[in-house]
């Protein structure tokens, strides 16, 4: 994990011989109060973010998704309890998307009402609707996708935008003009930093080519390949956040700490709505 030159402390290692798995715990717990999350730069962007990040679809979509158990969306209580857990743990960034059900309309409402002050990355590319996924990448689109997710969100200014590709990721930045209008935005202060959620190395290329702030990559045990791309994105200042490092919930909570001491890597996405578990993923990568 690039750790910036900071102290990144954690408390006493989750499933010492136990094991914990999203929606399933074995034995252990870990103490709250003895992991500590500190920021590091997200390459240049200028934004810092912790070494772990709260992925939201289970806030606000409940079909058509690929985790071993079933999801079952908290109510409001619950939710506002993970996200004050989540600030105590030093969690910082809130990775959202349209796609994601009604994950940005209720961040928007939660938010007022919770401590913490929020980082929010959101997507642009891909809608859920009626149970089915669309995509459109047209600077249309992503102009209104853009002042529909500020006003869900109720905020004037959007940290991180990702293109949430559909895995066309060289069509897309060659030729819908989908980066320029998020560059556009970022140019009229709607934006911070922009970025792509990319399906493929070339794709990932293609953008650092490009002069993007943050890219979202794969990385897992399972999952090597994009290695040397983190590693190259870094290199640039590029900032790095990574998705599936749990393979959706199929993976060992255990990997985290090897995701986490990876070169180039800055804060790895985690969906969860168990505080348990929250804490046990924070305690892995602060380690």
């Amino acid at each position: 994990m690039v750790r910036g030159g900071k102290e990144v402390r954690g408390g006493k290692e989750v499933g010492e011989g136990k094991e914990v798995r999203e929606g399933k715990e074995t034995g252990g717990t870990v103490d709250p109060e003895k992991v500590t999350l500190t920021t590091v730069p997200l390459g240049n962007s200028g934004l810092h973010v912790a070494p772990l990040s709260l992925g939201t679809v289970k806030l606000g979509r409940d079909q058509h998704v690929k985790y071993p158990d079933p999801v079952t969306i908290p109510d409001d209580r619950a939710a506002r309890r993970l996200l004050n857990h989540a600030h105590e743990l030093g969690i910082n960034l809130l990775d959202t998307a349209p796609a994601y059900g009604h994950s940005e309309e209720r961040l928007g409402g939660l938010l007022k009402s919770v401590a913490g002050d929020w980082q929010i990355c959101t997507k642009v590319g891909e809608e859920f609707n009626d149970g089915q996924s669309s995509h459109n990448f047209s600077p249309e689109h992503c102009h209104y996708s853009i002042e529909r997710s500020l006003r869900r969100l109720q905020i004037d200014v959007l940290d991180i935008v990702l293109i949430h590709s559909d895995g066309n990721d060289l069509e897309i930045l060659d030729r819908y003009g989908t980066l320029e209008a998020l560059l556009d935005l970022k140019r009229a202060g709607k934006i911070r930093a922009v970025g792509i959620s990319h399906k493929t190395i070339a794709g990932a290329e293609r953008a650092l080519e490009k002069g993007v702030d943050v890219i979202m990559a794969t990385l897992n045990r399972a999952e090597k390949d994009e290695r040397p791309l983190i590693e190259q994105a870094a290199r640039k200042g590029c900032g790095v956040l990574i998705k599936k490092a749990l393979v959706s919930g199929h993976g060992d909570p255990a990997d985290l700490s090897w995701v986490a001491a990876q070169t180039g890597v800055h804060s790895i996405v985690v969906g969860t709505t168990n505080t348990s578990h929250l804490t046990a993923n924070a305690a892995r990568v602060a380690s």
